[in-house]
């Protein structure tokens, strides 16, 4: 937590991964495991530590000073997810020290999960696995499953004129109202529709508007961002189909309604059949240590997407806490380490 690794992509300018990247290597290292460095982006490398076989923080004070109280560990970052990291790089010194008797164990530390993850799209094109666990905070229990997302922009389109010249313009911000009303209807349509078993129902929500130039001017152009969170077989083109639908409905209202939406960026859901041995294992590790869990799903989007569609099977399983990017966050050092025991149990399981 004391390490700025703010992410570039989501706010411009800020300090990215190169430092924690350089840390954690000197760390795996140290642990005896086999570094490999890889820049994805000028600044911004992956880091996968090999064992082989041996027989946007504002507001916030301080982020980056990690604080302890009532055994917490506080800071930016500390659940979301670098307790989780922390876990699975001293998993891998104790399966270290107590030798692989087959098999190899692969820790990768991954850039730019928060935004587009370039990161593990990187990773899975040099990198291979027969199975996978991504340390997200899960509160101890085992994920097997999350939703997807659509990015999607909207832009309605108004005529300029002077504010006191109503015959003259056309208001792309109040045609964008139409839009919002119609987005608001759907939203609740899809959280009514019988839920996923896992991921729960669908949902959209509006994300950020901008529009007009001045206070005495019609505004020609009107742009909406919003995102769709996806479930099931749900994808990037299924969201863009309904938002594309509702403008048509629009148009045929009032012929003079212009709009026009593009699908910006979009990521799958993800789902591991519940009766694979990966899950099960994990669950089997996890109970071990006195600790209760489940199977579950959890609604936001993570890298194991990328990585089951490359063919690695993957969970979920992290450390508990709160205020995941919030202006106070925390992890629960136990957790931590209940999460470091049942991966290197794992682990050893596994090969």
């Amino acid at each position: 937590m004391a390490i700025d690794s703010v992410n570039p992509s989501l706010v411009p300018g800020a300090a990215g991964e190169a430092q924690i990247a350089a840390v954690i290597a000197a760390h795996m290292r140290r642990i005896g495991l086999d570094v490999h460095i890889e820049e994805v982006a000028p600044g911004r490398p992956n880091v996968i530590g090999v064992l082989v076989d041996t027989v946007g923080v504002e507001g916030m004070e301080a982020p980056f000073t990690p604080e302890m109280r009532s055994g917490r560990l506080y800071g930016r970052g500390s659940q979301d997810m670098k307790g989780g990291l922390a876990a699975m790089i001293d998993a891998a010194r104790m399966v270290a020290e107590r030798g692989l008797e087959r098999g190899r164990l692969i820790v990768a530390a991954v850039v730019d999960e928060e935004y587009a993850s370039i990161g593990a799209d990187a990773l899975v094109r040099n990198w291979t696995a027969d199975g996978a666990v991504v340390t997200e905070p899960t509160d101890l229990q085992v994920a097997i499953g999350h939703k997807g997302f659509a990015w999607i922009e909207i832009e309605t389109r108004g005529r300029a004129a002077h504010g006191s010249r109503p015959l003259d313009g056309r208001d792309a911000i109040m045609r964008m109202g139409r839009v919002l009303q119609r987005l608001e209807r759907l939203d609740r349509e899809l959280q009514s529709r019988p839920p996923h078993s896992i991921m729960g129902p669908g949902s959209l929500h509006a994300s950020t508007v901008q529009g007009g130039r001045e206070l005495s001017s019609y505004p020609d152009r009107c742009r909406l961002e919003m995102e769709r969170r996806t479930i099931g077989a749900e994808g990037g083109e299924i969201a863009l189909e309904e938002v594309t639908t509702i403008l048509a409905d629009l148009a045929r209202e009032d012929p003079e309604f212009e709009a026009t939406a593009r699908l910006m960026f979009s990521r799958p859901p993800y789902e591991l059949a519940p009766e694979h041995p990966l899950p099960r294992l994990l669950v089997n590790a996890v109970e071990s240590l006195a600790t209760r869990t489940a199977t579950v799903g959890m609604s936001f989007w993570t890298d194991a997407a990328v990585l089951g569609a490359a063919g690695i099977p993957s969970v979920l399983f992290g450390p508990g806490g709160a205020g995941l990017h919030s202006r106070q966050e925390y992890v629960t050092t136990q957790d931590v380490v209940t999460c470091r025991d049942a991966l290197s149990r794992l682990a050893l399981d596994w090969c």
